[in-house]
């Protein structure tokens, strides 16, 4: 069983900046990943710079049952983490390509 995070923001949810719309938008794509990995057993994080209750809150509106949600940090227990920053948060980090990368984010 493997441990792997996820972060909030541009990565599980894409904002209005990315999608033209006038919400924030679940990415259905890495939806998806998290899925399969959940699928197959392994232990779920969900994590934001914005805190554990900002990781919670989004997580519990897109259903993902995480085993954990907490403010994102380096921890090499980590086995893969997916971020949409270039980071090297875990022991395999995927970098996620934002979508309108171009268009300045707001905070949330």
């Amino acid at each position: 069983m493997a441990i792997i995070a996820f972060d909030v923001d541009d990565c599980l949810i894409l904002p209005p900046e990315a999608t033209g719309l006038d919400r924030d938008t679940p990415n259905y794509d890495l939806i998806a990943i998290y899925r399969f990995f959940q699928a197959e057993g392994n232990r779920m994080i969900v994590w934001s710079g914005g805190g554990a209750d900002y990781a919670r809150s989004w997580g519990e509106k897109l259903g993902l049952n995480a085993d954990e949600y907490r403010m994102k940090e380096k921890d090499l227990s980590i086995d893969i983490c997916f971020d949409d920053s270039i980071v090297d948060l875990a022991k395999v980090n995927f970098h996620i390509t934002r979508k309108n990368n171009h268009i300045t984010r707001t905070l949330p």
